[in-house]
């Protein structure tokens, strides 16, 4: 039954009790998500028709024969009668837009959905099941710790349901959880965080230690907002906040791209929506093809403020594309940005450096495209669920470089990129990678490993800025001009060293000049790219990785410069 009218426990307003069953238990006035019971959260995720329940699975009920003020069986019974349910998890096959997945979800009214034996086995029932079937893992979590009742017991589930999920993470499955208030505990420290993505609820409270433990021990008030999803994603816990009318699409459209192949790091993929096309078809990759352009008119075109950014060859290139958030360590680097989607029907995951919108504010928040540590690892975390699931990469750089404030080095800006220069190296999936504006030093270089780099007409890569070499090496700032052509920094430059395998056209007036234009002959480039790469397994993938960079600038003739283009197989001027 549905009461007449419903109070909103966040501001206090009455709401008609259809109308809140209507909006899915979310206050229509201040936006607060109240609590769902479990099967309400079925009912509201799964396909009408969908669910199948998980078997059942026996656990001892009382192994300590616990008892406070009260026998631990009777608060047992107890939370049976008024739950209906047998334990503080329901764990359930089914489908969310049509996309197979397995589902666990905690009930929160079921002593706090704490975590025992019980639930500890639940959970690695589901994971179980997902593993057999090679279906995505759904975790929803609503929890305040581990149960008391069942001592070290309780505990240990913990590392039982991370051993679950490591075996998916082997299988290259797909596992996401979906935070909901609150959170709290053994379950924050083992499965809720340790899934693939992580999806939480506005408001939703996530935490090892709750609030009150914290301010008891260390005698401060907490900021406001504390531990709350907005907190999390500020600070690189989470991947996104989804308002729960929302969660089904965006549920699906993970599901839908994490959908397992023929095993992980196959290199298979569906084939594209279209004929393929013939990298040397969409691709310049003779110098002479390209026109000559005065090196520091080049520096400039690269800058230009209203050249595409990382964001808007997204949007004008992927279908069902979700971003991700956070390094899962202290910060979401907003100079990175990445998640997966589909280039013409192929799953994908693209990550590229990105300058900020048009306006100065917009620019600054995004530093101007200068990555922190914690962007490069974002990157690295978005690299490692690609080869997980199979997906090639396609990196978009556009960077004067990496960041260099103090934050930064105290960060560990240095071995953030080095790491992810040997993570590229090793990736078992094809990685296309793309300078489509400025390519500048190692901020640059480290989205950069690639089986094919490229860059657009447009675009400029270097070891530093020209006026950086200029104040440096000339002594002078204003010898940038001078710099830069000394540099040899301009793709016709870049093709003639063999730094890069191919340029990307742009339209005539530049990709400024027409942002779809530039994105659809962009797309052209990628898909020719992969369309040659994906059937490579992952073993030719790292040897001919390792080789194009191992060749760089080796003499093989007369000629040293010339040489290192025309190495490779026979592509060179």
């Amino acid at each position: 039954m549905v009461a007449d009218w419903v109070r909103c426990a966040g501001c206090a307003g009455l709401i008609y009790g259809k109308r809140f069953t209507r909006c899915l238990r979310v206050c229509p006035d201040c936006g607060r998500h109240s609590p769902l019971s479990a099967p309400q959260r079925l009912d509201q995720l799964l396909d009408p028709g969908s669910t199948e329940p998980l078997d059942t699975v026996r656990t001892v009920d009382d192994p300590l024969r616990f008892t406070d003020t009260r026998p631990y069986p009777d608060r047992l019974a107890e939370a049976r009668t008024e739950t209906g349910l047998d334990e503080a998890v329901v764990g359930v096959r089914g489908r969310i837009e049509d996309r197979p997945v397995v589902v666990a979800v905690m009930d929160f009214r079921f002593l706090g959905g704490s975590l025992g034996c019980a639930v500890g086995e639940l959970i690695t029932e589901a994971a179980r099941t997902s593993l057999r079937h090679r279906v995505p893992l759904l975790l929803v979590t609503a929890s305040g710790g581990a149960r008391m009742q069942e001592g070290v017991l309780s505990l240990l589930q913990m590392a039982k349901t991370a051993q679950a999920l490591a075996a998916l993470d082997a299988a290259g499955v797909l596992t996401v959880s979906l935070v909901t208030d609150p959170t709290y505990g053994g379950v924050a420290a083992s499965f809720a965080t340790l899934t693939d993505v992580i999806i939480a609820e506005p408001g939703a409270r996530l935490g090892f230690a709750g609030p009150r433990v914290i301010e008891q021990t260390t005698r401060e008030r907490l900021p406001e907002g504390f531990q709350t999803a907005e907190f999390l994603l500020a600070n690189g816990m989470v991947d996104s906040i989804v308002p729960r009318p929302g969660l089904r699409s965006a549920l699906a459209r993970l599901l839908g791209l994490g959908h397992p192949g023929p095993s992980p790091g196959s290199g298979a993929q569906p084939a594209p929506e279209h004929a393929p096309l013939d990298p040397a078809e969409v691709l310049l990759r003779n110098p002479e093809e390209l026109a000559e352009r005065e090196p520091w008119e080049a520096v400039r075109l690269a800058r230009h403020p209203g050249r595409p950014t990382t964001r808007d060859y997204i949007g004008h290139l992927l279908d069902d594309f979700h971003p991700l958030h956070g390094d899962r360590l202290a910060e979401d680097c907003p100079a990175v940005v990445g998640g997966p989607g589909r280039l013409n029907g192929m799953p994908v995951m693209v990550i590229g450096t990105h300058k900020g919108g048009p306006t100065l504010a917009e620019r600054q928040a995004c530093a101007f495209g200068m990555a922190t540590p914690g962007g490069y690892r974002k990157a690295a975390r978005l690299m490692r669920l690609a080869a997980k699931l199979g997906l090639p990469v396609i990196t978009l750089v556009d960077t004067p470089g990496a960041n260099p404030g103090t934050d930064a080095e105290r960060g560990g800006q240095a071995l953030a990129i080095a790491e992810n220069l040997r993570l590229m190296s090793v990736l078992p999936v094809p990685i296309v990678a793309v300078v489509t504006g400025e390519g500048g030093s190692g901020g640059a270089l480290a989205l950069a490993v690639a089986d094919r780099v490229l860059i657009s007409a447009g675009g400029v890569y270097s070891v530093i800025s020209p006026e950086g070499c200029a104040a440096i090496l000339w002594k002078n700032p204003e010898a940038a001009p001078t710099a830069a052509a000394a540099l040899r920094m301009d793709p016709r430059e870049l093709l003639r060293l063999g730094v890069v395998d191919g340029v990307v056209a742009e339209p005539p007036d530049g990709a400024h000049s027409d942002h779809a234009k530039a994105a659809a002959l962009l797309g052209d480039a990628l898909t020719a790219c992969l369309g040659e790469l994906t059937p490579w397994d992952p073993d030719r993938l790292r040897q001919e990785r390792v080789r194009r960079f191992q060749r760089i600038g080796v003499a093989t003739g007369a000629d040293p410069v010339a040489t290192t283009a025309e190495a490779d197989d026979g592509r060179g001027a």
